[in-house]
């Protein structure tokens, strides 16, 4: 009965990743968004940074376009402007609080990335805390796995 299951599961996520997991895009372009406003401006390397990291995922990469997740970048950002927002955003990490734990490193990670454009300055590494917690991931050891540059 577990092949059984095991199959269905991989299946499952077969089709997931080609209709699309909006709940894990917006977990990841959320996550991106809070770090990217978090030091007040938003940097285009940052923002080439979180599409980057997020059409990584292979599940995202086959959902979604360049295009749609640069829209939905835009409106995350919007969001972040605000502290209703960036709850707003939190929310939408949060709700892959129960995912693998690939899924949840994935997020953490992009958004680790997104701050690491030169280095983690302090108010991106309280983000990162937030979005951390967000997740239940162990940001300690996620960043110890990825190293970063010197903070500014």
């Amino acid at each position: 009965m577990n092949l059984v299951a095991d199959f269905l599961a991989r299946v499952a996520r077969t089709v997931t990743a080609y209709a699309g997991d909006e709940t894990l895009m917006q977990a990841a372009i959320s996550a991106a968004a809070n770090v990217i406003v978090a030091d007040g401006e938003v940097a285009g390397g940052e923002f080439d940074t979180a599409l980057n990291g997020v059409l990584a995922s292979p599940i995202l990469e086959k959902g979604y376009d360049a295009l749609m997740l640069e829209e939905k970048l835009y409106e995350a950002i919007g969001r972040a402007r605000t502290r209703a927002g960036r709850a707003d955003n939190l929310r939408r990490v949060g709700a892959i609080a129960g995912r693998p734990d690939d899924q949840r490193e994935g997020v953490f990670l992009v958004a680790a990335d997104v701050a690491d454009q030169d280095g983690i300055a302090a108010i991106e590494d309280a983000a990162l805390t937030e979005i951390a917690a967000a997740l239940a991931v162990d940001k300690a050891r996620l960043m110890r796995k990825a190293p970063v540059q010197a903070p500014r």
